[in-house]
């Protein structure tokens, strides 16, 4: 009865509450008592902090307390641990707080903000990461070298700006270039973006008189807001309570640690009162994270037949002030970094520098996006001067069952096929076929294509848990800590639980609100892992529990255990599913005629790490990173105005190889949002910066995302299945990767209509009509 459950559009079981409006937010929550939060932020991009006065706020009737850098001596991070809870001696982008403010309104917070006064001695800022690796550069950070990062991983370089240098070294580069025809070389760039989550980051704290931390906040994980807590704060995990309820949106942007600290130290300094924080949607751009930029340099060495021999490769991150997420994000992406390609010869050095700007944290696609911005565009590029057909030229190269990754890592059956993406797309959107005339004059129709990947990005000791508990009238309970924020998890993976449980659909409950006090631990939201992990998780409970219900069945049946199975919430001896128990009979223990009793509640339990994984070797980037590869392609039919720069997009295809669909409407909406993100990050979205490091665009006036306007006539989603041998039915993740390969499928096909190659993006109508102008004045 349960085996149609997966691959079935189930609609979400949180629909009802957002569509009504009555899920609850941590901005909904009030608790007596509660005080508000405000800070002060910085108006220089880089400065000493000279004096703070606060006097005139802390006198101010309805405020609480008044916190600067100077009363927290806390640093906090993931990966590096560079970020202190407020500046300390200087600050380092426009927008960082410098201070604090706990009071009995909002109201009265933001004029206690205003009345601080702060002296600064301005310094230069560091705004172009390239020029940050010069060595006369001014040091974002003078004390990188006393910072804990995790060793052997990472490695900041001391007196520098670079806060970790990753490098992969495969086969020998010079032979592979002496070995080519042609050798090609490339530079792009990405500039950072927001994330732009419906909610923005809120928090409450209340720090209790005994030493208790209890926090409710909107972010990724629960437990690694607890752990990095204890850590910045040297308190046992044991005395900090997270709970995160529904969350607005994410996309990365609530991976880590962020407002959590500050707001419980507020608690604390204002007598033990609970206090919230719910930063403005200017505080979302210019306080907290964003999409980290990135300079690319590719050198491609291919024969004339159109084979890759080599490849040298430089990723120039622009970390922005700190880089406790962005070191893994650099890390991640120099093992993905050369694409799907079979390529023998790599070397790749893929830095995360710091600036004065806001810093860089996980968004979607972690670096891919922009990496993939560059690897793909150029691919198009060399195709092209070979005079070869870009899907031919990218079937010759790309990674099949017996070829070795760039990390060392041999392609099998199960890892997917990039190539039944590629053609898939290829043939949706009419590649081999003559392109169709445009809707007008002044218009040209172009079509391009794009290929990408994607593993998880995670420790290689990467944990997830799962509980499943049965009520008295055997409805279960399914505990685990990842969380949905909008991807639709909660609904497959309940979908998996009644699958495994042999249950109806309605009788599993899956629990919403994630609790450290209660709920089995996750490390965290992200990497498109959770459907995978968590998967296998509740498998694995639902396992032991039927286990558990069959040993009790066994027993009151008077039957050998083997001989039982289990179907529609029954328990029965094969080849009879009319006879047996149903597991109302079982699941709290069972009572013989006589009244003795056996069993007593099932509560199963599963667990999994990611397993074969290692880290990568410090000075050649050799080894086993990834849990799972998800393959993916794009092709794009547009229309250019050539008298505007104009883009219009008729038609995308997107195909990836997701192993197993568990929710086709799910992975359908993911793949149609991730494309209309990726549109985003092609077409419009920028951080615009002045001479002295200030943002320019903090707000939807003036940074544009993709609206209703902006969606595809059509958008076509095409879904591989080569099952993945280590995932719940063969699923791989499939959350990030539509948002990757976007914009330089689109890139392709301006090319393809204009003969115009634009290596920056966005692809703005400014950009592309300043760019066919100058292609018009060249002779």
């Amino acid at each position: 009865m349960s085996d149609d459950l997966i691959g079935k559009s189930i609609p979400r079981i949180d629909g009802f509450e957002k569509a009504t409006g009555s899920a609850t937010y941590t901005d909904d929550m009030t608790f007596p008592g509660m005080l508000h939060a405000g800070m002060l932020l910085s108006p220089h991009a880089h400065a000493k902090i000279v004096s703070i006065d606060v006097s005139r706020a802390v006198d101010l009737p309805g405020v609480k307390a008044v916190l600067t850098g100077q009363d927290l001596p806390y640093r906090v991070g993931l990966y590096m641990v560079d970020k202190p809870v407020l500046a300390d001696d200087k600050v380092r982008y426009f927008g960082e707080p410098v201070a604090a403010v706990a009071a009995t309104s909002e109201e009265i917070a933001r004029q206690a903000v205003d009345l601080i006064d702060v002296e600064y001695g301005v310094l230069e800022p560091v705004l172009d990461a390239r020029k940050a690796l010069e060595p006369q550069s001014p040091l974002v950070h003078e004390l990188l070298h006393t910072y804990d990062c995790i060793k052997g991983v990472f490695c900041p370089i001391a007196d520098s700006n670079i806060a970790n240098h990753f490098k992969l070294r495969k086969g020998d580069v010079e032979a592979g270039f002496s070995a080519s025809d042609h050798v090609f070389e490339n530079r792009f760039y990405v500039p950072q973006v927001q994330h732009v989550p419906m909610e923005t980051h809120a928090t409450i704290a209340h720090w209790m008189r005994k030493g208790r931390i209890e926090i409710r906040t909107s972010a990724q994980s629960p437990f690694a807001v607890r752990h990095l807590l204890s850590v910045a704060l040297g308190i046992s995990h044991s005395r900090i309570r997270v709970v995160v309820p529904y969350i607005g949106g994410a996309f990365g942007g609530k991976a880590g640690i962020h407002l959590e600290p500050l707001v419980s130290l507020l608690s604390k300094a204002a007598g033990y009162l609970p206090v919230k924080l719910v930063a403005t949607r200017k505080e979302e751009f210019i306080t907290l994270p964003c999409r980290q930029g990135l300079h690319a340099r590719i050198k491609t060495g291919v024969t004339s037949e159109g084979r890759i021999t080599a490849e040298e490769i430089e990723y120039i991150w622009d970390a922005g002030a700190y880089a406790d997420y962005g070191v893994n994000i650099g890390r991640a992406s120099g093992y993905s970094g050369a694409g799907p390609y079979e390529i023998e010869n790599v070397k790749l050095d893929s830095y995360t520098v710091y600036t004065n700007k806001p810093f860089g944290t996980a968004y979607r696609g972690f670096g891919h996006v922009e990496l993939f911005w560059a690897v793909e565009s150029q691919m198009d590029m060399v195709a092209r001067e070979l005079g070869m057909d870009p899907v031919a030229f990218k079937l010759k190269n790309l990674l099949k069952p017996g070829a070795t990754t760039i990390t060392g890592e041999k392609v099998t059956e199960h890892t997917g096929s990039v190539r039944k993406c590629l053609e898939a797309v290829a043939d949706e959107i009419g590649w081999s076929e003559e392109t169709p005339p445009p809707s007008s004059a002044g218009r040209v129709r172009a079509r391009g294509i794009a290929v990408l990947h994607k593993a998880p990005a995670m420790p290689p000791n990467t944990a997830s848990s799962a509980i499943i508990k049965f009520n008295e009238d055997a409805t279960a309970d399914v505990l685990v800590s990842g969380l949905d924020y909008g991807q639709g998890t909660a609904t497959s993976l309940s979908q998996i639980a009644a699958h495994a449980l042999r249950l109806p659909f309605d009788r599993i409950h899956f629990i919403w609100a994630k609790d450290t006090d209660y709920s089995p631990y996750d490390w965290q939201t992200v990497a498109s892992r959770l459907t995978v992990m968590g998967g296998l998780c509740i498998m694995r409970a639902a396992a032991d529990a039927v286990d558990q219900i069959k040993t009790v069945a066994a027993r009151a049946l008077g039957a050998d255990k083997d001989a039982l199975d289990v179907d529609d919430g029954r328990v029965f001896v094969k080849g009879d599913p009319a006879g047996g128990l149903d597991y109302k009979q079982v699941v709290m223990g069972y009572m013989f005629p006589n009244g003795n009793a056996i069993g007593g509640p099932v509560i199963g339990r599963g667990s999994y790490v990611a397993e074969g994984l290692t880290n990568l070797d410090a000075e050649t980037g050799q080894g086993l990173p990834a849990l799972c590869w998800t393959y993916g392609a794009h092709a794009v039919d547009i229309e250019i105005d050539t008298g505007t720069g104009d883009i219009d997009i008729l038609k995308i295809a997107s195909a990836f190889d997701v192993g197993k669909v568990i929710n086709e409407d799910l992975c359908r909406g993911q793949v149609v949002g991730g494309g209309i993100q990726g549109i985003g990050t092609a077409l419009t979205e920028q951080y615009i910066y002045n001479e002295a490091g200030h943002l320019l665009n903090p707000s939807f006036t003036d940074y544009k995302i993709p609206t209703v306007r902006d969606i595809p006539r059509e958008m076509v989603q095409i879904f591989i299945e080569t099952p993945h041998d280590k995932g719940p039915f063969g699923a791989r993740g499939v959350a990030e990767h539509p948002m990757i390969s976007v914009p330089p499928a689109i890139a392709n096909a301006i090319y393809e209509g204009t003969g115009v190659r634009i290596t920056e993006l966005p692809l703005s109508p400014e950009r592309v009509f300043l760019a066919l102008g100058q292609k018009t004045e060249q002779p």
